[in-house]
């Protein structure tokens, strides 16, 4: 079979050949461009007469998916992948593997960070400290004590749970189904109506799909606290990011902590958040750091050997 990645993991090109020996040496073809093209063409183009796709997180349209003749596998180098066509992969009997796991704990890491930004005003201070005449200090808030509000108990969302109980949070938490490993940890599982309207902080942790697209809606956020903090590092379309930035400036809403956003950065110049009052923005970057990069290559290899050797691992339903 030939596998072709079509795009750099951002890891070295030596760590990129030492994972991909155990595909050449089942005797499959393996190429690797290593620059990113968001050109549907030149995606297509690479794409030919290849078994086993490997993409990140650019978007794989349907013009590329239905032009796919010998393609068989789809093999996502990120967690979600609602940035591939994945109707027309089904209509062709395509299947997608993701690489869910490799960016828990960065993602978690990321959501206490943006809380303590809010809660301390870490980036405010970092500005007030360098100008003259010198503003003074702000009072901040604990984490310890809160109620946190885990909205998606995924593995992610378990992860970012854990953290927050090491701060001596209380957690509380909703999702379709309820997790034992959540409630030996001591949360609480909630109706969503009742999280928001509980919880000191909430954060957002589910996948993006049609249920899951406007689920935190402008009714929903309004039966948040005024002085709650919301904090998003899943997908942007999830939340009314627009109702976020209204209730911020109307003082609705203590802080905002938002990674994601209604299109990938960067923004245009009229977004609503970029002018909102005691929002913290960052340009999609909970996933990215070092370690989950390499975690991630390291599980998309591995779902390509073992498909390769007709055991697919990691594959999602269509």
């Amino acid at each position: 079979m030939k596998v072709a990645l079509l795009e750099p993991l951002r890891v070295s090109k030596e760590m990129i050949e030492k994972l991909a020996q155990p595909i050449k040496e089942l005797g499959h073809e393996f190429i690797y461009y290593d620059k990113k093209t968001t050109k549907p063409d030149v995606l297509l183009e690479r794409s030919r007469d290849v078994d086993v796709v490997m993409i990140a997180n650019n978007p794989y349209p349907k013009k590329v998916v239905d032009q796919l003749d010998q393609t068989k596998l789809i093999n996502v180098a990120f967690t979600g992948v609602d940035h591939v066509a994945r109707d027309a992969a089904k209509e062709k009997g395509i299947k997608i593997a993701n690489a869910s796991g490799y960016s828990d704990q960065s993602v978690a890491e990321l959501v206490i960070g943006l809380t303590l930004d809010i809660y301390r005003s870490l980036s405010q201070g970092n500005q007030d400290i360098r100008k003259i005449p010198f503003k003074g200090m702000i009072q901040g808030n604990e984490i310890r004590g809160k109620t946190v509000g885990i909205v998606g108990t995924g593995k992610i969302g378990l992860k970012t749970a854990e953290l927050f109980k090491a701060f001596g949070a209380n957690l509380v938490g909703y999702n379709r189904t309820e997790k034992e490993e959540a409630k030996k940890m001591g949360l609480k599982y909630l109706t969503l109506d009742e999280l928001l309207s509980e919880s000191d902080i909430v954060s957002v942790h589910l996948p993006m799909n049609n249920e899951t697209e406007n689920f935190l809606s402008e009714e929903k956020l309004n039966s948040m606290k005024s002085s709650a903090i919301l904090i998003n590092c899943a997908r942007g379309p999830i939340v009314d990011n627009k109702h976020v930035a209204n209730l911020l400036n109307n003082d609705r809403l203590a802080g905002a902590g938002i990674d994601v956003f209604d299109m990938e950065p960067p923004l245009p110049e009229n977004y609503p958040l970029l002018h909102a009052k005691n929002a913290v923005l960052t340009p999609h970057v909970a996933y990215l750091t070092d370690e989950a990069m390499v975690k991630r290559a390291e599980i998309v290899f591995s779902n390509t050997v073992q498909f390769l050797k007709g055991k697919p691992q990691n594959t999602i339903k269509l």
